[in-house]
């Protein structure tokens, strides 16, 4: 019985420590000095900024504006207004863009409204399509970056897509921004300092005409952006990382606003996590295919939150084996594990987050992730299959 309690353990306390220490590997690895990219030059392909909205009319106007101050004469912008009930598309057609309604019941989500402007785009194709969130700002030279390195690379490149917790907002949702760094920051950072490529992220994203044509892109799957940047990589075009362009949105101030989103991410995450983790692994594995093979490993960290408790948990049952057996070897395995997870977090904090996020609020976040324990256990019980926006200030 304590042989079997031991190695039952032991897989338990070695299953964490696998994700733990890749985290704490891509940590790491974007603390060291960047390769910065050289300054964009020559003529820019001609692109099309395809941003998808549904009932976005208090921002889709700031979003538009930081995208045509980039525009050159030759590109165009369009807004496919999907399912809207508001006036985004007149706002839309207000400020110069070009604009598609679609409206249909059954088939909702952003992957059918990205699919639906791409068939609007192939009357007048571009040579690069960068998809852009209705709630996104896109800073200065950008888009630059983003269309000249997905012509000369021939695969797709995500900008840097940082979520900030707006004026007022409180620890939960600071807390919230500083896990969202260690996700779309940190650890691509690591993966790009290395030449892997990273996750797609939603936003932000630039692909070569004739490779967005071709993409299954008419899908109501939560995490539409993760399933498309593995297609690539199978395909053998994984995604680049581009920090040097960003995307910037907030998070939203409403409890509703940030349930639905946050249930939409990491359902979505862990269900593809579950579903094709593994089954990735094998196959790049098996192809010898290193560019998927670090996308796939990279899936299998789950949410920090995810990660933190279990982890928590996994050291609690250790340790009290250890101390009622005499069993150390899981306690010993989930110990390292725990000093690994808190040297990274410390790390990340104070290389990519102390000007923004005050030390103090890392030590909210161990409620915070307890907080979170309801939408884990929904996601064993009833989990989120169905695209939901999230509710917006002024809904």
């Amino acid at each position: 019985m304590i042989t079997l309690l031991t190695g039952l353990l032991s897989v338990l306390a070695l299953l964490v420590l696998l994700p733990v220490l890749l985290l704490f590997t891509q940590v790491v690895l974007a603390c060291l000095p960047a390769r910065a990219l050289p300054a964009p030059h020559g003529t820019r392909p001609r692109l099309a900024v395809l941003v998808p909205a549904h009932n976005e009319a208090a921002v889709i106007g700031a979003t538009l504006a930081s995208i045509q101050a980039q525009l050159h004469e030759d590109d165009r912008v369009l807004v496919v207004a999907d399912n809207c009930s508001d006036d985004t598309a007149a706002l839309a057609r207000a400020a110069g863009a070009q604009v598609a309604e679609r409206q249909h019941a059954q088939l909702r989500g952003k992957g059918y409204a990205l699919d639906h402007g791409v068939r609007q785009l192939a009357e007048s194709p571009p040579q690069v399509v960068i998809i852009i969130d209705a709630d996104c700002k896109v800073t200065a030279g950008s888009f630059d970056y983003l269309a000249r390195g997905c012509v000369d690379s021939g695969r797709p490149v995500q900008a840097l897509d940082l979520m900030r917790a707006p004026p007022g907002a409180g620890l939960k949702v600071q807390v919230a921004e500083f896990a969202w760094r260690m996700k779309n920051l940190v650890r691509p950072r690591g993966m790009r300092r290395v030449g892997l490529p990273c996750q797609l992220m939603g936003t932000g994203m630039a692909f070569r005409w004739e490779d967005l044509a071709t993409a299954n892109l008419a899908t109501g799957h939560l995490v539409e952006d993760l399933k498309l940047g593995l297609d690539f990589c199978r395909a053998g075009k994984p995604p680049l990382f581009c920090p040097e362009a960003e995307v910037i949105s907030l998070f939203p101030l409403s409890q509703e606003g940030l349930s639905n989103q946050r249930t939409r991410w990491e359902h979505g995450h862990l269900g593809v996590l579950l579903s094709d983790g593994p089954r990735l692994v094998c196959s790049a594995l098996a192809r010898g295919n290193v560019p998927l093979l670090a996308m796939a490993l990279d899936l299998l960290v789950p949410p920090l939150a995810l990660l933190s408790l279990v982890l928590a948990a996994t050291f609690t049952l250790s340790w009290l084996a250890g101390l009622w057996l005499g069993v150390w070897l899981p306690a010993a395995l989930s110990s390292v594990a725990l000093s690994l997870l808190l040297t990274a977090v410390v790390l990340a904090w104070g290389r990519f987050s102390r000007e923004v996020i005050p030390f103090s609020v890392l030590i909210y976040a161990p409620f915070y992730a307890a907080r979170k324990i309801p939408l884990y256990l929904g996601f064993l019980i009833r989990r989120q299959v169905e695209w939901v926006r999230s509710r917006r200030e002024g809904d």
